[in-house]
């Protein structure tokens, strides 16, 4: 387990990478020695930096959670992290492309909560009785981190590769629909990148809202009425260049667009 010192020092380093666009050398080839938990930490005290110069957390995201997402980058055990006010934009948003680094986009649908969902027992009907609605998303991935050779550790510190999520299309309640068979298509500049089925995320999107609630049950934390939860991309990363057009078509739930300046 890493001190107290160096986990501060990583934060104040990922906060300047923010900023600055640069990311910093991989952490594992650094700390060989840290672990997941060093790594939650890590995001922990980043958010709590975040938190401090004015950003309002509005939901989580959980990454990983698909065997697509697993093939690409070669982590099989899923990560979550933090949704903050300003990560979070409405379909046809012009988004600046130099305020990213190593911007990629995923297809996903988000999770709007009525209700608290507590660990750590939750299961999937608490999911569904807690979801206000469910819409489709985008998620837009970041890079604070290297990305050449970075493991679960590297991507949970850089709270786990969250850039910024847009939303759209048509919000619809849970018991309105098979959430398994939602299926998207996930366009770049007028050409099909990417396809999926939401099943692919854990053989249900809403299996990793409740992952998600029971594993951060034991840090006296939950899932809160009024929170987004992005949970997990049924397509692979599509990588994204400035000047490109993002068309994510998910049939009866709508689309969802973004272009790059």
């Amino acid at each position: 387990m890493l001190s107290e010192e160096t986990i501060t020092a990583i934060a104040d380093e990922l906060v300047q990478a923010g900023q600055t666009r640069t990311p910093v050398p991989r952490l594992t080839a650094r700390y060989p020695e840290m672990t997941v938990e060093d790594s939650y930490r890590v995001q922990n005290l980043w958010r709590q930096r975040s938190e401090a110069a004015g950003r309002e957390l509005v939901g989580r995201k959980i990454g990983l959670t698909s065997r697509a997402m697993q093939m690409a980058t070669g982590i099989t055990e899923p990560d979550y992290g933090i949704i903050f006010d300003d990560m979070v934009y409405d379909s046809g948003a012009k988004l600046k492309w130099e305020d990213f680094t190593g911007a990629r986009v995923e297809m996903e649908l988000a999770f709007k909560l009525k209700k608290d969902i507590e660990g750590p027992r939750a299961n999937i009907f608490d999911v569904l009785e807690a979801t206000e609605y469910v819409i489709p998303a985008l998620e837009i991935l970041d890079a604070r981190v290297e990305m050449e050779g970075r493991t679960i550790v590297d991507t949970i510190s850089d709270n786990a590769a969250m850039g910024a999520m847009v939303i759209g299309g048509n919000p619809v309640k849970p018991e309105n629909i098979d959430l398994r068979w939602v299926s998207g298509i996930l366009f770049k500049n007028q050409t099909v990148e990417e396809t999926g089925v939401a099943a692919g995320v854990l053989n249900h999107p809403a299996a990793g809202v409740y992952w998600l609630a029971n594993k951060i049950a034991p840090h006296g934390d939950k899932l809160k009425a009024g929170e987004i939860i992005l949970a997990g991309s049924f397509t692979r990363p599509m990588w994204v260049n400035a000047g490109d057009t993002v068309f994510a078509d998910y049939g009866p739930l709508g689309t969802v667009t973004c272009h790059f300046e």
